[in-house]
């Protein structure tokens, strides 16, 4: 039995919460084969982000030729980009292949780690929000990155949540799932604006591991739609698994500061 093919272009964090590798489990997780485009490698754990190492646009561009040129990429993630270089070559490259294979694209704007170390020069947020937002099928920002994609405030009540997600979908995504996950009170909730809606809430989980949910829940959705799920069915799928990651994250203990979710908490490590 083949299995669907899904394609995560980020960095690499060599922690193993985030990242590429973050992706590759949520892709592993959710039963789908995961292929991968590394365009930045940082030196990172549960703590920090020690140092932080572009790819040319070159290997870029090559990485992604090289997938696409052999593989049935069924759905395409984004996360860590870089300079504005890479975030063109990303671009150019995407919109090249899925000229002849549309595929969804799920775009996660990683702008800052955990640890609160900057992964997004200042100088690529414009092009990110120029070349990469169009192309997105689903974007995935938390409160501090979509108020840093519109250049405002961070939305403090559901209809600034609302509107924020409104105006970044203005920008040509889609479908945006605005993320509560840095909101404050009991009750986190998600909610992705386009042409199906949709309301997610869920009590607030109490964990200091919670390092790379961005990614897992952005990789987990284009993983949904790399499977043939519909955009809600994916974020609903999606969010519930990683509700379950969240929860069975202090099994882990891995590191010191904010540690990993747990991946495959529902195939091993359950207490």
């Amino acid at each position: 039995m083949s299995h669907p093919i899904a394609l995560t272009i980020a960095g690499s964090d060599s922690g193993g919460g985030a990242g590429i590798q973050a992706d590759l489990k949520s892709f592993s997780a959710m039963e789908v084969y995961g292929a991968s485009v590394i365009t930045a490698i940082t030196a990172q754990n549960t703590r920090t982000v020690a140092a932080v190492e572009s790819v040319s646009p070159a290997m870029v561009a090559a990485q992604i030729d090289a997938v696409f040129g052999d593989l049935d990429v069924r759905a395409v993630k984004i996360g860590m980009v870089g300079g504005p270089d890479v975030i063109t070559t990303v671009a150019e490259r995407l919109e090249a292949h899925l000229r002849t294979n549309a595929v969804p694209v799920v775009l996660d704007p990683v702008m800052v780690a955990k640890s609160g170390d900057a992964l997004l020069p200042d100088l690529a947020v414009t092009a990110l929000r120029d070349r990469l937002i169009p192309l997105a099928t689903v974007l995935t920002p938390n409160l501090p990155e979509a108020a840093r994609l519109l250049e405002c405030a961070p939305a403090e009540t559901p209809e600034q949540l609302a509107e924020q997600g409104e105006a970044l979908r203005a920008l040509g995504a889609t479908y945006v799932l605005m993320k509560g996950g840095h909101a404050s009170g009991e009750v986190c909730t998600d909610l992705l604006i386009g042409p199906t809606p949709l309301t997610l809430s869920v009590a607030r989980q109490i964990t200091r591991n919670t390092h790379g949910t961005g990614c897992s829940l952005s990789s987990a959705i284009a993983a949904g739609l790399a499977s043939g799920q519909t955009v809600t069915e994916a974020v609903t799928n999606a969010h519930r698994w990683l509700q379950g990651a969240i929860a069975a994250a202090d099994e882990l203990a891995v590191g010191l500061g904010h540690g990993p979710v747990h991946h495959f908490h529902e195939l091993w490590g359950k207490s």
